[in-house]
Order: structure tokens, then sequence, then C-alpha cells
């Protein structure tokens, strides 16, 4: 083997091999000593034939065909005329064939490459476990077909979950019968065309080679697996999105602390706290002091007079708290001094930062569990009938060729909608942090809209949120589980289906959204930090020089220099004016800086109105790109 095939045997496929074959462009190789097994179903499979021993889609019809035993000749060759068609093989061979060329009816556009890939895998590695009575040429020549670069038409609609995904599995196959359409090498084409051009030649199919190719689980699974793969890279998006925000904020760490989550431990919950701790870590943003925090005043020509802050262009400003207005608040003004500028006097953050554990480790909870399916299934047997040829003291056939139900998508389906609910909670939790930003009434001091607007001409990010509400809208439509619906199918044989399909294809294109909400909140949030950042490190700096009167000139409320409380006064400005210049430099969280740093190399800060349509390609790309680590 190389660092570039994964090797097959049946057993052992994990979600990153799979996303490797699939997206990543690596080939298969098929275990060698686990062909043997293949190899055994498939004998075990011809001699009970040859026997005449009656088995379940190989010497009978399919589903409400069942009860249709396949004799030894064609009775359509005795009709009137003759039978016009003169099929190659015996009625056996024939029976698979017809499987696959009649089940190739899905409808919509093809799935995308990297599921088709991902379906050709699956296939292969559920055929290696040897249970399914599949011969070794076959199995090969599907791996053939998965190296080769042979990307077989999909379109994305047609599985009911139950049977397994036959319709779509039947468009995988058809292809191997040179049939059906392809793509190679960039171009959609005929099967036969993409198989001749590849070297490869089209196959015969013999006994229940047709079943064990289309009926199985492969589409749910394939896009299951990849949604989940994108999902857990989206849940530390999320976590790095919140944790810039909350910098920008200059909010609360105390709802992340170890010891609160040890008294609720749910794992995702304990862990998107910590990670949240570990991207704040260095920040002097979080859990600032109150009165250190200035809010945003639009700039003036007055608002700054030495040359090195003549370049801002805001202003800042703070409300002075006299001492007869301090009743009943004494404890609290022990603490902090009496100025208000951009904090609220609160201990707590809003829920949207400070419930992103429980939030976001809720969603990570369900991703764990939808795991846990996953992981189960990549390695199970899905077809039907199931081939036990080394059973013990059989009795009769069906003790060793058992039809059961392994292609019921139905563990799939739930995981599924368990995931599919949420999406969009993760989503709507991020729009309403990049809606906190924007607000001039929630976001803590920040310009409205995150922009000067001196001129009353800017609209600045307001309309970001719009595409985030939109988004989540969308979100939260296509949320409903089609797991709950069955439509019976085959005259109602299969009077019971998952639409497990359908709800992993609802999933995997919710995938993107989830990603462009996020984009638009760090796009938000970089600019709600700069500001915050740039707001504060001016104050330090001010401060830095001892100038406390050009301090004491950004407060309101201040008294005269004839009244009483003057003096009081002074001394607080000083005491503030001392306090920042202490701190020195305001900060994010290393963490945050790095992400922060990364996006403007590509997005600058937006001093002005600009057109934005470009920044939000370039973020939403940035997250498709996982840049952001």
């Amino acid at each position: 083997m190389t660092a570039k095939t994964v090797l097959l045997d049946g057993n052992s496929l994990t979600r990153d091999q799979l996303v490797a074959v699939a997206r990543h462009g690596l080939s298969v190789a098929l275990d060698q000593a686990q062909l043997r097994q293949v190899q055994r179903a498939a004998d075990f499979l011809a001699d009970k034939v040859s026997c005449g021993e009656p088995t379940y889609g190989v010497t009978t019809g399919f589903g409400s065909n069942a009860d249709k035993l396949l004799g030894a000749h064609r009775l359509r060759d005795e009709l009137p005329g003759g039978h016009p068609d003169n099929p190659d093989g015996t009625l056996l061979e024939e029976l698979q064939h017809n499987l696959i060329i009649t089940h190739a009816v899905c409808v919509g556009k093809p799935m995308a490459a990297d599921v088709v890939r991902a379906m050709l895998v699956i296939r292969i590695n559920t055929l290696m476990r040897g249970h399914s009575g599949i011969r070794v040429q076959t199995l090969e020549a599907l791996a053939a077909l998965l190296n080769s670069g042979v990307v077989p038409v999909v379109p994305e609609k047609g599985s009911v979950g139950a049977s397994g995904d036959l319709a779509p599995l039947s468009h995988l196959a058809i292809v191997l019968l040179g049939g059906g359409e392809a793509f190679y090498q960039g171009k959609r084409m005929a099967g036969a065309e993409a198989l001749k051009l590849a070297g490869l030649e089209p196959i015969r199919l013999s006994f229940k080679e047709g079943l064990a190719l289309n009926n199985g689980t492969a589409q749910m699974l394939a896009m299951a697996a990849l949604t989940l793969h994108s999902l857990e890279y989206l849940l530390d998006l999320a976590d790095l999105a919140a944790a810039t925000t909350l910098d920008a904020f200059a909010g609360r760490s105390g709802a992340l602390r170890p010891e609160v989550h040890a008294l609720r431990p749910h794992p995702g919950q304990v862990d998107t706290a910590a990670h949240v701790r570990e991207l704040l870590a260095g920040s002097t943003l979080v859990d600032i002091p109150y009165h250190l925090v200035p809010r945003f005043k639009p700039w003036t020509a007055e608002a700054w007079s030495e040359p090195e802050d003549l370049a801002l262009t805001f202003d800042i400003g703070w409300d002075w708290v006299p001492a007869n207005q301090r009743h009943g608040r004494e404890a609290f003004y022990a603490r902090f001094l009496p100025f208000k500028g951009g904090k609220k006097h609160q201990p707590q953050d809003a829920y949207c930062l400070r419930c992103m554990p429980q939030v976001h480790g809720a969603v990570r909870d369900a991703w764990a569990q939808a795991c846990r399916v996953i992981d189960i299934e990549l390695n199970a047997v899905t077809d039907n009938p199931l081939i036990f040829p080394d059973a013990e003291n059989p009795r009769f056939i069906e003790d060793q060729v058992i039809s059961a139900g392994h292609f019921h998508g139905m563990p799939l389906a739930l995981a599924m909608s368990y995931v599919k609910a949420a999406i969009p909670v993760l989503a709507s939790i991020s729009e309403r942090r990049l809606n906190k930003l924007v607000d001039p009434a929630t976001n803590d001091g920040l310009p409205a809209f995150l922009t000067g607007n001196e001129d009353g001409t800017d609209s600045g990010f307001m309309i970001v949120q719009y595409t985030a509400a939109a988004l989540v809208n969308d979100l939260a439509t296509r949320a409903h589980p089609a797991s709950v619906y069955s439509v019976p199918t085959s005259a109602n044989a299969e009077d019971h289906v998952s639409m497990g399909a359908n709800e992993a294809r609802h999933v995997l294109d919710m995938i993107d959204d989830l990603g462009h909400v996020l984009a638009l909140e760090l796009y938000t949030a970089a600019q709600a930090l700069d500001f915050r950042q740039t707001m504060l490190n001016a104050a330090s700096r001010v401060a830095a020089r001892g100038d406390w009167k050009t301090i004491a000139g950004k407060i309101a409320n201040a008294p005269r220099e004839d009244h009483p409380h003057y003096a009081q006064f002074v001394e607080e400005v000083k005491q503030l004016t001392a306090a920042l210049a202490e701190v020195g430099d305001f900060h994010a969280g290393e963490a945050v800086r790095e992400a922060h740093a990364m996006l403007r190399r590509q997005v600058g800060f937006m001093a002005r109105d600009r057109a934005m349509d470009a920044d939000v390609r370039t973020v939403c790309e940035l997250v498709r790109e996982r840049a952001f680590g």
C-alpha cells in the first residue's frame, strides 16, 4: 500500500479514509485475504443454484415478484410470432441485468463527484465482507471503475431509503454494464464511452450480483459521512466566531469556567466551553472592568488634538455618575469607577454569548451521535439476502441465505434528522450574535451598524444581518424530518421505508448555508473587534501620556470647576486615566487575533461604505477552503 491508497477489507473503513478517497482522490485496494471470503460466498451461491435450490433474488423475482420462480427457459420465446429480443446469457443473468437497468430511474441534477466516489467506496467495502455472493472479478471491476476516475452520473432524487438506495445505486452499477452515463476527466458522456476511454471493459452480472450492487444504504451513508466531515469543521468555526464576537463585546468569561460545566457535564457542552476558553486565552478584552470601556461617538474636527491621534475617524466618551446618584450602589462603585461608557453595568451577557456552550455543545452531541451511527454503518453489510456459507448445521438453504432488513435506512435517517434539526440552531445563535453586534441598542458602545456614518450616508453592516436572517429562515424551513413520512412502495411489499436518502441529501445541502452564516458572523465580528480595540487603545494612548484633561473632556455630565463635586470628579478621572494606562495594549485572545489577521489579509476594514459583495464572497470562500484551521 502507498500513502495514496486506502486498503478496503470490509471491517476497518473510517470516515477520514472515506473522505480521503471521495474528496482528495486517493485510490482503493482490496485486501487479498478478505477476497477469499468473498469468493467463498460466490462459490457457495453458485453451488446452490446448480442444485436447484430456490433463492430470493437469485432464482426468484424481486420485491412483490418474490413469489415468481424462474424457469429453465424463457416462456416468452413461445409467444405468437416469437420473442423479438434475443438477450444474451441465461434467465438468471438476465434477472440481474434487468434489475439494474430498470431501477436506474432517478431524476434531478447529478450528485457531486465526491458523493458518487464515496458511494463507490462504501459499496466496495460492504461487499468485501463476503456475505453478498458477488464474485471477486465483479468487485475488482467496481474498484477499477473508482480508481480510473470514472464517475457515474447519478441523479440526486429517487431513493426511498429502504431496500436500500435502489435507484441511485443502479445508476452507479449500470455504468459497469456499459450503460448509463458517466463523467470522465470532467466530461459527461455515455457510460460505454467512459469505460473505453478509461481502458475498462463492461461486465456481465452473475447470481445475485445486481442485487448486491444496488441493495444497500450507500447514498444516504455517503452523504451523511461527508456532512459530518464538514460539520466537524463548522463546529470549531462556530466556536471561533463566538469567541471573536465575545472579544468584540469585551464580554464575560464566567459562563465558560470548567467548574460551571462540571455541574452539567454534557460532553459537547464541556468541550465547547474548553475550546472557547482556549480561543480567548491571552485576551485583555474579556472581563474588562466596565468603566474602562468607552462608547463610540461620531468624529468631529475637535475630537483629537495630538498628531498621533489625528488619523482616528471616531470619538469616544463616558458619562460620569455623581456621588449623590450612587445611593444603594455603594458596593458596586467600591469596585468600579463611576463612569458609564459602552458596557452596561450587569454581570451577565445575553444568551447568544452566555449560553454558547449549551447551544454549540448540544449540536456537538448531535454530531457525535450521528458519528456513532455512521461509523457502524461504514463497515456493515446492508444488502439482502445475506449469505452465510459457513453456518453450523444448516438444515435448509434458508439457514444459509437469510432474508433480512439491513437495507432499511432508519438508523441513518433518524441520526440525520437529529443533525438536520441541529444545523439551524447553530446558524440561529450565530445570527443573533451578528445582530447584536450591529444594533446600537445592544452592541455595548460600538457604532450603529459598525460604521462611523458622520454624514448619514452609510449603511455599514446593516444588510449583512439581513442575509444571515434569510439563511437562518431557509435552514429552519428545511429542517422538518423526512424520516417521519413513509410512503410504501413495491405494491406494498415494502410497506415501511426510511426516506433516509432524502434526509441525508437535505442535510448535506444545508451545510453550505450554515458555513455562510458563520462566515457572515466572522466578517462582522472582525469589523466590531477592530472598532473595539481601536477605541480602547486610543483611550489607553491618551492615558499613557498622563493626559487626564483630554480624558475628562470626553466625559459627559462633568461638574463645573466651581462645583462642590469637581475635586472628586478630577480624582476619579485621574484614576480612570491610570487604569487605562496600566493595561497598555487592549487585544483579543491569541487564537482570535490569528484568525482576525488571516481574514484581514484578504478583506480590509471598512472605514466607509463600499461594495461588499466581493468581501462576502471572499470570506465564504475562506470558510469553504477551511482557511481558519
